[in-house]
């Protein structure tokens, strides 16, 4: 009857969460890996979706003066391509993964990571949370106003629905999204070329119509003053460039040869928005498309252009209009696979708690999932869904980090140009990426900070210093646990130990007792901590072991799983580090052992390789260090791991000794 609970909980988590995945299989990484095409879907909505508003917001800031709408088109596009290819460059410098935060932390320092690192992440949870409003929003203009009371619930349905699409794989949240993605590529891309070649002969009036708008507005408010408005219009529009980024995150996720793969998605990427930008904003000039309250400027332009097409024109535009609306909820696709990748390099370099680093047993950040979907349901809750407060907010984080990035590869290239040929091209580059994106940091900083822009630098600003309260934490825990590693001395034969006194030492040849007692002790590699724990059973009892085994579980997280040469690697430590307690045991006349096991999930794994020891040493005793700090708290309690109790409850469950060994820092 005890295990009914725990059977039925696993057959519930089975079904909703999919079965568990094995790390040690030499495919895993090529079946849960993406091809360029599912990578485009996966990272490039965001990118895409903001085709819905960016060039919308950069036309409407032109007021009376549209024809100007080209001019911003052009230097959008070329934006799109001069950071394009500066991320290009980056996923040759940093194939393990480039993000942003990995950028700066490298190549400028570790704390200006960390700032570009909170900067995305608040970024990729305003993503999250305005993909799903203005979504919800779309998908509302469908419905009679009788049924607005049910858009929040919606929203944070869909909201949900992502969340638990995400905690089962990169794989399951992206296949169901590649319809979607497929007809909205189809009908804005149809929508263009028939916009264009429909009006080809408009073209010339066009241009000289442009010629025109551009001499009047420069007479009416000068050259300054006309070039100005054109890059306050294209600042507006820099929703537009969102996203660019996600495809250097998202590395890890791609399929080898993963530089390949990722190059060829930003092509796609890069190709497919500038495709877009430039061709929605020629579309509202050679249909002259105005702004109608409670309708965006591509529906007013798919309205415009299907009037004549009857019946079929009205499905035309339900069809392309309701892709638009599914697509901007796919596009917070992007803020799941690339918001808790950041946290758990962040928490990796401890600047955020390290179980964010964890993997679940479907081999995801489960917990950086879950703070994602949680953190956009507050956000979410707290704006009531209102996109007009959240494109406020938008924009200015990721522009924070392009900035950064730029100015670390301009570092890198600067420093290089003795020993790399090619410096001066990535210079160029770069540097012009540096330009540009400091301009849009600048100038959106200052037309959005008045209309709410300053709570998304508080945000981040308050994410900032608990970022640094938590570094600090780590780096006061690390000095305390010092006092631990002076036990390493004990390695050689006359070492004192830790009371003290010296190790006792067996005159007899260390051989294996079967009648004697075990001492079985989870050790977490050769440290004083382990030390410590191993002294201080020996003093507790005295003589009473004859055996003694050390187990370790090879943990697996995201600073891990990046290929299976790298789980080798770690396969092999995990053995070199027990081998090290073996010899010193043997060295000292005690019988000793090890055993050893790869896995995601430390209880479950230590579980397993207990119950492989006890097969044969029936008289076993288990045991585990624990810290105990001068003060337990919340603080404490998150920040560290607290295993070593979890693991004897469920020896306990089972009827087998099982002692934690405290240790005070």
């Amino acid at each position: 009857m005890p295990e009914e609970k725990p059977i039925l909980f696993a057959r519930v988590k089975h079904l909703f969460m999919g079965g568990a995945r094995d790390v040690t299989d030499p495919a895993i990484f090529h079946k849960m890996s993406l091809i360029a095409f599912f990578a485009w879907v996966g990272l490039g909505s965001d990118g895409l979706s903001s085709s819905c508003y960016g060039p919308e917001e950069a036309f409407l800031t032109l007021g009376q003066h549209t024809s100007l709408g080209i001019f911003v088109a052009v230097g959008t596009v070329i934006t799109i391509f001069i950071i394009a290819a500066s991320y290009s460059q980056i996923i040759e410098l940093f194939p393990s993964g480039g993000g942003g935060y990995l950028v700066a932390s490298k190549l400028l320092s570790p704390s200006v990571g960390m700032v570009s690192g909170c900067a995305l992440l608040i970024d990729y949870v305003l993503t999250i949370t305005l993909s799903i409003a203005s979504g919800t929003d779309a998908l509302f203009s469908f419905f009679p106003g009788s049924m607005i009371y049910l858009k929040m619930t919606v929203a944070v349905t869909g909201l949900c629905l992502l969340t638990w699409l995400n905690m089962r794989g990169v794989r399951e949240s992206v296949l169901p999204l590649v319809p979607v993605f497929i007809i909205f590529i189809a009908a804005h891309a149809a929508t263009i070329v028939w916009a264009i070649a429909g009006h080809s002969s408009g073209i010339p009036e066009l241009v000289s119509s442009t010629a025109q708008d551009a001499h009047s507005t420069a007479t009416q408010l000068g050259t300054t003053g006309m070039i100005l408005l054109v890059l306050r219009a294209y600042s507006m529009g820099a929703g537009t460039f969102t996203g660019i980024e996600a495809v250097s995150n998202g590395i890890p996720v791609l399929r080898d040869p993963k530089i390949k793969t990722a190059k060829r998605t930003m092509r796609y990427m890069a190709w497919s928005l500038a495709f877009m930008v430039l061709g929605l904003m020629i579309s509202y000039l050679l249909y002259g498309v105005e702004h109608v309250p409670g309708k965006t400027l591509n529906a007013v332009l798919f309205y415009k252009m299907t009037a004549a097409w009857g019946r079929w024109g009205h499905v035309f535009v339900i069809v392309t209009l309701f892709s638009e609306a599914l697509l901007l909820f796919v596009a917070a696709q992007t803020g799941f696979l690339d918001g808790p990748r950041i946290l758990s390099n962040m928490a990796l370099d401890r600047w955020a708690p390290t179980r964010f680093a964890a993997l679940n047993d479907r081999l995801v950040t489960q917990n950086g999932v879950f703070i994602m979907g949680v953190s956009s349901l507050a956000l979410l809750l707290y704006s009531s869904g209102s996109v007009r407060f959240l494109v406020v907010l938008y924009s200015i984080n990721v522009f924070v980090t392009f900035t950064l990035s730029q100015l670390g590869m301009v570092r890198h290239w600067w420093q290089v140009r003795h020993s790399d040929g090619k410096w001066i091209h990535g210079l160029l580059i770069n540097s012009s990426g540096l330009v540009l994106t400091s301009f849009i940091l600048v100038s959106v900083v200052m037309i959005k900070f008045d209309e709410g822009g300053w709570f998304t630098i508080v945000i981040t600003g308050a994410l900032v210093i608990l970022a640094v309260m938590i570094k600090r934490h780590y780096s006061s825990t690390g000095k305390l646990l010092a006092k631990f590693n002076s036990l390493l001395e004990l390695e050689r034969m006359d070492a004192p130990g830790g009371t003290g006194k010296k190790l006792p030492r067996r005159k007899k040849r260390p051989v294996y007792d079967p009648e004697g007692d075990t001492a079985v002790l989870f050790v977490n590699g050769f440290t004083g901590i382990g030390l410590h724990s191993l002294l201080a059973i020996i003093r507790m009892f005295k003589g009473k072991f004859s055996n003694f085994v050390f187990i370790q579980v090879g943990v697996v997280d995201s600073g891990t799983f990046k290929g299976h040469e790298e789980l080798e690697n770690l396969e092999a430590h995990t053995k070199q580090e027990l081998e090290r307690y073996v010899e010193f045991m043997l060295k000292h006349g005690y019988y000793a052992e090890s055993s050893y096991s790869i896995g995601v999930e430390i209880v479950d794994a230590s579980f397993d390789a207990a119950m492989e020891i006890m097969k044969r040493h029936n008289q076993a005793v288990f045991f585990a260090g624990q810290l105990v700090f001068p003060e337990d708290s919340f603080v404490t309690r998150f920040l560290h791991n607290y295993s070593a109790f979890a693991l004897q409850r469920k020896f306990y469950r089972q009827g087998i000794p099982f002692m934690v060994l405290p240790m005070r820092v």
